[in-house]
């Protein structure tokens, strides 16, 4: 490198270093949100039946314990986060106009052609398993309630 090339190279860096640019990366790193946490939450067998018998989703198993509890390690993450003066959004979609078609009834009494399709019906309604219950086992329940009653 000659001399006319070093100075032409700091010349030129020079002139950018002084020149603002508008960018969206940050100058200085940023803190992240994120609590690093490597807590592992343990969720015991009363709290399960609880949420079982609050969400009608049965979650007893293994699998769905390690779900429950990394969702909740997960979740703790971000609970230190200040949301003070915050409004929650209804909608992703708030700030969308949203057009509504016009509620029109275009056909009609037609429930027992629909309960047809029902395997198990009560009272002129369907009756479906609580969240992820087999119906098969809902209706073991169903069947040993009746013959309690009895």
């Amino acid at each position: 490198m000659n001399c006319s090339t070093i100075i032409r190279n700091a010349y030129i860096t020079r002139l950018l270093s002084n020149r603002t640019f508008c960018s969206k990366v940050p100058v200085v790193p940023v803190k992240p949100l994120e609590r690093k946490n490597n807590k592992q939450f343990k969720v015991d067998t009363n709290t399960i039946a609880l949420l079982e018998r609050l969400s009608l989703v049965k979650c007893d198993t293994v699998e769905g314990v390690e779900v429950l509890e990394d969702s909740i390690t997960f979740a703790d993450k971000i609970l230190h986060i200040n949301t003070d003066n915050i409004e929650p959004l209804y909608s992703v979609l708030e700030n969308e106009n949203l057009s509504l078609r016009s509620d029109e009834i275009t056909q009609g009494n037609c429930q027992k052609d629909i309960l047809k399709n029902a395997s198990l019906t009560e009272d002129d309604y369907f009756v479906a398993p609580p969240g992820n219950i087999p119906l098969h086992e809902v209706n073991d329940q169903y069947q040993s309630i009746n013959k309690n009653e009895n």
